[in-house]
């Protein structure tokens, strides 16, 4: 046995000195120490050895791994160290080049506006829903109070699938979908994209975004309407932030209302910004038509509410002072990147 174990030794020995590489000592390992190694071989025989002499065969067959092991813990590190001297001498480093930026995004102006926006409302309360951007006829115009061959459906340029199909207008369909699923009291907003057959300039684009709002309760008055919409403007512009509402209509709301804000660059005395008048149109509102809620399935004798929509790009380009809105869609670095 103590030959046999000797002849193992040397072979290994043998062996690790000849490795040229980490990956040939460690089959070297694996064939010596592994679980079917030779020197394991040995060990699962000493069932055949006399009892007598299994404590001293025990001894040889441990100074033998240890010595094997010291050797190949002496070749890894000679062979790490010639691994790493061969990566200094040909992965040279010119630490006179310039560094690499690491260039970090963040959110597009419309969405930057858009969370505020539904931050300030879902603080009063209010949820988020969104619905399809491809809409029913009956959504979009019929159960809002706008039937076949009315007047607002010529103004709105809208684009048709078919004669019952078409791309939404507007997000006002969401607020009858929730109507018709959800019984009242109701707070919502609908923020989404809308489609318009319109040219595209410094103000108009065939698609873009709108913000509506509603809310359906019991005891709901033009007063809730105005309080509410001041407390938004104030969030949004700041606290000197005045409101002005001038008789409107609309065929989903009566009352109607623009709304109006007082200029937030001039303090209302009147600029470049306001066109010298001192208030800037920001979006439409009234309370909803009692026809609305009842083709909704709800009574207008027992719940009344209002309804509002903003544009937000209209509001991105008041808040961040730009003038053209097609520079929020061009995705030049430089103008994104100043926000």
């Amino acid at each position: 046995m103590k030959e046999k174990l000797q002849k193992i030794r040397e072979n290994a020995i043998a062996q690790i000195e000849n490795s040229d590489g980490l990956a040939k000592l460690n089959d070297v390992r694996v064939a010596v120490l592994g679980k079917k190694g030779e020197l394991t071989a040995v060990l699962k025989s000493m069932k055949e050895v006399a009892p007598e002499d299994r404590p001293k065969v025990g001894q040889w067959v441990n100074e033998t791994r240890q010595e094997i092991e010291n050797k190949l813990d002496e070749m890894k590190k000679k062979l790490e160290a010639a691994e790493l001297e061969h990566r200094l001498e040909n992965e040279v480093i010119d630490v006179t080049l310039p560094a690499k930026k690491n260039r970090v995004g963040h959110s597009h102006p419309n969405t930057m506006v858009l969370e505020e926006v539904e931050r300030i409302f879902t603080g009063m309360g209010y949820e988020v829903v969104e619905g399809p951007e491809v809409e029913y006829d009956y959504y979009n115009f019929e159960a809002l109070n706008i039937p076949a061959n009315h007047p607002a459906k010529d103004e709105q340029d809208t684009f048709y699938i078919n004669d019952k199909i078409l791309l939404r207008t507007q997000t006002s369909p969401v607020q009858v979908r929730v109507m018709e699923q959800k019984k009242p009291p109701i707070r919502m907003i609908a923020p989404g994209r809308v489609f318009r057959a319109d040219e595209v300039d410094a103000t108009h684009s065939p698609s873009f975004h709108q913000i509506e709002g509603m809310v359906i309760d019991k005891g709901i008055t033009f007063s809730n309407l105005k309080g509410t919409l001041t407390q938004f403007v104030q969030k949004l512009f700041g606290k000197e932030t005045k409101v002005k509402f001038r008789p409107h209509h609309f065929p989903f709301t009566e009352p109607s209302a623009e709304m109006d804000v007082s200029c937030f660059k001039c303090g209302g005395k009147g600029c470049r910004f306001c066109k010298g008048e001192g208030w800037i149109e920001i979006l439409g509102c009234g309370m909803v038509h009692p026809r609305v809620l009842r083709m909704s399935g709800i009574d207008p004798e027992e719940y009344s509410g209002f309804a509002f929509g903003i544009g937000l790009e209209r509001i991105t380009l008041l808040k961040y002072e730009i003038d053209d809105m097609r520079l929020l869609y061009e995705n030049d670095d430089r103008f994104l990147k100043q926000f």
